[in-house]
């Protein structure tokens, strides 16, 4: 009995597939160039090593079993696997990554990242007419985690990660821009109607809205948080903002990010005692001088993305162009 490991190959498993797409053997046998009595012979040996029945010999036509429909389906799987695994290592060879992840903070414009992530995808470099072909990963991650995703292998790039951060030997990092936070409730929570500016005292009365330190490695930050304050919190920003759109807290937001909501009044902005924060961002990546263990040197997909964000206009949209995808809240 023919070896079951020896069996499926490329070419066995290509064989059932012309036989299951033609619908007999010989329609099979003339499109591979073979005589039908070869073919059936081929069968019997993968069947011989499978120890199953691939075809039912009762039927006229190539009537797979349910073992042949098994075989047929996960073969197609494995054929396209191999496939796909010479154009990614085609793909190494030219210089493109087969995968680049990047980190970015839930306070950049998800609008400005998938426009750029558009043009990625609408690249055609020479000898390649489906675009790179590196497969984009894209986390969205909060404060601490931005850094965290990169040191950790996690993420080939992290955008808008904090610039307070000494920047470890290995990687560099560049700067990006400043955001404001301003502090802001729902027009019909009780706190909007308070003078101003509001004390941490009367803030201490009111339920806080925070987002989630994403952070696994590294310590994960608190800001803006009163002792003994009672806090809801979330995983996102966008789910802050609607926490507090639907008065069940108050917080401090982005304010290119609440901007659109600020001015249809859904949020109401105030002044409070405490120093207003203000975040000032940066981009980082693993130095090409280091690179990671088994890895080549820095590809050009990733090339591509730093050229972006050496655009001032292009820094500028993730900070600020919210509009569009903040949405609007029930």
């Amino acid at each position: 009995m023919p070896d079951r490991h020896h069996a499926l190959t490329p070419e066995a498993l290509a064989m059932m597939d012309t036989i299951a797409r033609t619908g007999s053997f010989a329609a099979a046998a003339r499109e591979l160039g073979k005589v039908p009595s070869a073919l059936t012979y081929s069968v019997r040996q993968l069947e011989d090593a499978l120890d199953v029945l691939l075809f039912d010999r009762r039927s006229r036509q190539a009537q797979l079993t349910a073992a042949g429909e098994e075989l047929l389906n996960e073969g197609r799987r494995l054929l396209a696997e191999m496939e796909a695994v010479a154009n990614r290592v085609k793909r190494v060879s030219t210089g493109w990554e087969t995968q680049l992840t990047i980190a970015f903070d839930g306070a950049l414009s998800r609008l400005t990242m998938f426009e750029l992530c558009e043009a990625f995808f609408a690249l055609r470099p020479e000898g390649q007419q489906n675009g790179p072909g590196t497969r984009l990963r894209l986390r969205t991650e909060i404060m601490t985690g931005v850094w965290d995703a990169l040191l950790s292998g996690h993420a080939d790039l992290a955008i808008g990660a904090f610039s307070d951060v000494q920047v470890p030997i290995g990687f560099e990092a560049r700067p990006m821009g400043e955001v404001d936070f301003v502090f802001a409730v729902a027009p019909h929570h009780p706190l909007a109607d308070h003078e101003e500016p509001i004390s941490d005292a009367e803030l201490l009365k009111h339920r806080a809205i925070a987002v989630a330190d994403s952070a696994q490695r590294l310590s994960p930050r608190t800001v803006n948080l009163l002792p003994g304050q009672d806090v809801f919190t979330v995983g996102s920003l966008q789910a802050k903002i609607e926490a507090q759109v639907r008065c069940l807290g108050c917080g401090f937001v982005p304010e290119p990010v609440a901007r659109e909501h600020i001015r249809a009044g859904r949020l109401v902005v105030k002044e409070v005692m405490r120093e207003r924060r203000r975040a000032t961002m940066a981009y980082a990546w693993r130095s090409a001088a280091t690179p990671q263990p088994r890895k080549a040197p820095q590809g050009l997909a990733l090339q591509w993305w730093l050229n972006q964000l050496e655009s001032p206009a292009t820094r500028r949209a993730l900070l600020e162009h919210h509009a569009g995808l903040t949405g609007t809240v029930d």
